[in-house]
């Protein structure tokens, strides 16, 4: 009997145990639902702020973008205009209908034909029609304004009739003409403003297609030829196959027989300039200095250069060659063992020296202002001879003014 109530208290114990283990668990999940509650509506909270942040900060930057002076003119314009349109407007309808009623659509027609001319102007600027279409449509629209705007200001007048003042009148006449005139006005005026912006927005753009416009006219006016050739190979290709500049490029070849930039004149100066250098080195080489010093290595080492073979040949004296002291053949400096600087002179004497050729060339180094501004090719172009000859002729002239 005792062992029954020990075991029974026990089991009551343990029965209490468990329901304070269920109650703590309920109570623990009802406080974690009740922070989860209050954190979720910290968040919800949170989230409202965030958004009435973010649309307090949108309509700032609406109003900001709205506000701006762009905004603002082009926007305020419009609102003028249509002020200027609705104050016009019934003075013309009134007028007209005063006459006869049948009258009634020419006040709109009239108002509407400046008012359409006007956004004419604004759709061939969009289009980037010819300056004289939108000079046309400005003349159309300022012509139908001032139509309007004597009717208004005449219409202003009548007000006398109703017991206005003739004073009062006179400004309601002027003030009709002003808002009749000024509406399409301030709408062109607008226009430029718009067009003026949108070209100074890349001013680099505008500079360089500028500029190649610029260099394109250019380039046709100097070489109307090839501009011409340029357009007959841009025509017999089909549409879109050849580039201008490649058709260009085929053009001047067509033309002038050379690369692009070159022509026969150019190619002929640069093969003169190169033969003058050319007989300069030929000077420097066989200089009187320059031959003492080869005569000194040969006597000190001998015609073959010193160097124990037959590599070199003998050393001319001076006064073997033409010209009184170039060696007919020769090793620059054997002895170092550096290989010939010069070929064999040629055998054939030079052609002898006309008197009236070297006067030709005297007259053309006074006319140029000293021998010292004559050259090869300007000697050439005078007498007509070849480059060893002109060369010869200016040595001569110019060891003429030395003596």
């Amino acid at each position: 009997m005792s062992s029954w109530r020990d075991e029974r208290r026990v089991d009551r114990r343990e029965e209490r145990a468990e329901q304070r283990r269920d109650e703590e668990h309920r109570a623990k999940l009802a406080r974690d639902e009740r922070r989860m509650d209050r954190e979720e509506q910290r968040e919800i909270a949170a989230q409202k702020r965030r958004d009435r942040a973010q649309r307090r900060a949108a309509r700032v930057a609406r109003r900001e973008k709205a506000l701006t002076p762009g905004n603002v003119y082009r926007k305020g314009t419009l609102g003028l205009v249509t002020l200027s349109a609705l104050a016009s407007l019934p003075a013309q309808i009134i007028h007209f209908v005063s006459i006869y009623w049948m009258l009634f659509p020419i006040g709109p027609a009239v108002e509407g034909a400046a008012w359409v001319m006007a956004a004419g102007v604004a759709y061939a600027d969009e289009r980037k029609l010819p300056v004289w279409v939108r000079w046309l449509l400005r003349i159309l629209s300022l012509a139908a304004a001032g139509f309007a705007a004597n009717i208004n200001y005449q219409y202003g007048l009548s007000l006398i009739e109703h017991g206005i003042s003739e004073a009062s009148a006179h400004v309601a006449g002027l003030g009709l003409a002003a808002v009749t005139l000024g509406g399409p006005l301030f709408f062109e005026v607008r226009q430029w403003v718009l067009t003026l912006s949108a070209a100074v927005t890349d001013p680099k753009k505008r500079a360089e297609e500028k500029a190649r416009a610029k260099h394109e006219k250019e380039r046709r006016r100097t070489f109307k030829a090839v501009a011409d050739r340029q357009k007959q190979l841009l025509l017999a290709a089909p549409f879109g196959t050849l580039k201008p500049e490649d058709a260009w490029a085929r053009a001047w070849w067509d033309i002038e027989g050379a690369p692009l930039g070159m022509t026969a004149s150019l190619i002929a100066d640069r093969l003169d300039a190169e033969a003058d250098v050319s007989a300069v080195l030929v000077r420097a080489e066989q200089s009187p200095e320059r031959i003492a010093v080869e005569l000194l290595l040969a006597d000190l080492f001998g015609p073959n250069g010193g160097d124990g073979g037959g590599s070199g040949t003998a050393i001319g004296r001076p006064g073997d060659g033409p010209r009184g002291g170039t060696p007919k053949t020769r090793t620059a400096l054997g002895g170092k063992g550096k290989g010939p600087v010069s070929s064999t002179a040629d055998t054939e004497p030079p052609k002898p020296l006309a008197e009236a050729d070297l006067e030709a060339v005297r007259k053309l180094a006074a006319a140029l202002g000293g021998t010292d501004r004559l050259s090869a090719r300007n000697v050439r172009e005078t007498v007509g001879c070849r480059n060893d000859y002109a060369i010869r002729l200016r040595d001569a002239v110019r060891a003429e003014t030395k003596d």
